[in-house]
């Protein structure tokens, strides 16, 4: 009863902080799992370490949960799975529970109650154009000095372009954060990297380059055969290129913006309505697995390196996953530098679904054309949070920190906004309470009034 009870206030409580308001409280949840029994996907990358922590340190089985952990192919049919219900729950990027309920490429009601990661993709560029944008890079201390800025990318586009040729990277679906890292990067140094119009997929209206779709695993090969001259995408796919020789990763996500947040857990609306103990209880097993991943700073990463070099998770060489996720990050082959915030799981409140960080996403989305027309500022604060759900994830926190599992100082008290934000590339300010006017900020994107066709962006 109290079980049944909890679905009904999980259903009308989609947290009860407003823009600048009250601090975000806990929905009430209560009573035993209604279904232990889960399946979740994944895609193969280190950031779905939280999932397979939870399974393999027993964090699931502690909770009172059976899950089988499944890959999937690739990002469309793990999203697919989880709207048709073939899948519960998945590692999913951020930007797909928004794009579905806004319904851009597919329309369902999906939430995203816990981040899963902050930072853990990088930007990596095929041999041939390192070896022709490298002697023009300043150094220090001997090595190439980063951040480095697209910028440096512009005269090897225009010689491109001289040869009638497109000048193709690739990052791994049209509303992933790795899209949005690459657009991010690309605009900063100057370079246009493209509108979507209506019913477009591909977002190359009037760009400088040319961005597609390839599934993360197969990154390293599609460079290798040309197809693409770079790429974004999450770990171990730049550190594979490395090992093979084939590229060179230039920047990582975290020098693009400091601290970034990454995948979600992502579940159907109405399952965490139908079943709020069980979405808790999952919720609970995987907090426990981001802090097991960063305790004692990092003392644990090598255990999870092996676990994940399972060919039933990430199925990578252990070195290759160990030269992110053990406080290293390798660009080329003799530079290897410290990165011990390259992966972060638990710590600075990683797993805190933040209304701000959805925000963002829908700010990319309008910048590039995916959100055709104007919002106003209170669509943004909606659309949020229908999606976001920290009531869900304090629910779940709040047990753990009066059980005595995790500390009560890394759960925040918050309205569910960041406040303002710097560590952007360009220098730019993000305030999740204001998203017209940080929009306004950028030279490159579309601006009030200005719609996308396939001629080109109009309007003022």
């Amino acid at each position: 009863m109290v079980a049944v009870v909890a679905s009904f206030v999980l259903a009308g409580c989609s947290g009860s902080a407003s823009e600048g308001g009250d601090k975000v409280v806990a929905a009430a949840i209560d009573g035993q799992v209604e279904r232990p029994n889960l399946k979740l996907g994944f895609i193969k990358l280190t950031d779905m370490a939280p999932l397979a922590i939870a399974k393999e340190k027993g964090f699931f089985a502690e909770e009172g949960l059976n899950v089988t952990l499944e890959p999937q192919a690739n990002w469309k049919v793990l999203l697919d799975g989880v709207i048709g219900g073939q899948l519960d729950g998945a590692h999913m990027l951020a930007g797909q529970p928004i794009a579905a309920t806004i319904g851009y490429g597919t329309q369902a009601n999906l939430i995203a109650p816990l981040s899963l990661d902050l930072n853990g993709n990088a930007i990596t560029l095929s041999n041939r154009v390192w070896q022709d944008i490298k002697p023009s890079l300043p150094t220090e201390g001997g090595k190439v000095k980063h951040p480095i800025s697209a910028s440096a990318l512009k005269p090897v586009v225009a010689k491109y372009e001289q040869q009638g040729k497109p000048f193709n990277m690739g990052m791994v679906f049209p509303v992933s954060t790795h899209n949005y890292e690459l657009r991010y990067w690309l605009a900063a140094g100057d370079l246009n990297p493209g509108y979507y119009a209506p019913g477009d997929v591909g977002g190359t209206v009037s760009a400088d380059v040319k961005l597609s779709v390839t599934p993360p695993p197969q990154m390293p090969a599609t460079l290798e055969a040309g197809t693409i001259e770079g790429y974004c995408v999450g770990e171990p796919w730049n550190q594979a290129a490395v090992q093979k020789g084939i590229g060179v990763p230039v920047i990582t996500d975290d020098e693009i913006w400091h601290d970034n947040p990454e995948k979600v857990l992502g579940l159907r609306e109405d399952f965490a309505a139908k079943y709020p103990a069980t979405t808790a209880a999952l919720l609970r097993a995987i907090i426990k697995a981001q802090q097991w991943l960063d305790a004692d700073s990092g003392a644990n990463r090598a255990e999870a390196v092996k676990i994940l070099s399972q060919p039933n998770y990430v199925g990578a060489d252990e070195a290759v996953i160990a030269a992110s996720m053990t406080g290293k990050f390798t660009f080329e082959k003799g530079d290897t530098r410290d990165a011990k915030g390259f992966n972060i799981f638990f710590d600075k409140f990683a797993g805190y679904p933040y209304y701000s960080d959805a925000i963002w996403y829908l700010t990319q989305m309008r910048r590039w054309g995916q959100i055709a027309e104007d919002k106003p500022d209170s669509w943004y604060f909606e659309t949020a949070k229908a999606v976001y759900r920290p009531d869900l994830y304090l629910a779940a926190a709040s047990k753990l920190v009066k059980d005595g599992v995790i500390p009560g100082t890394s759960v925040p008290e918050t309205d569910g906004y960041r406040g303002e934000q710097g560590g952007f590339i360009d220098g730019i300010t993000y305030d999740g309470h204001q998203p017209n006017a940080y929009l306004a900020k950028f030279k490159i994107g579309l601006k009030k009034g200005q719609k996308v066709t396939a001629a080109g962006v109009s309007g003022s």
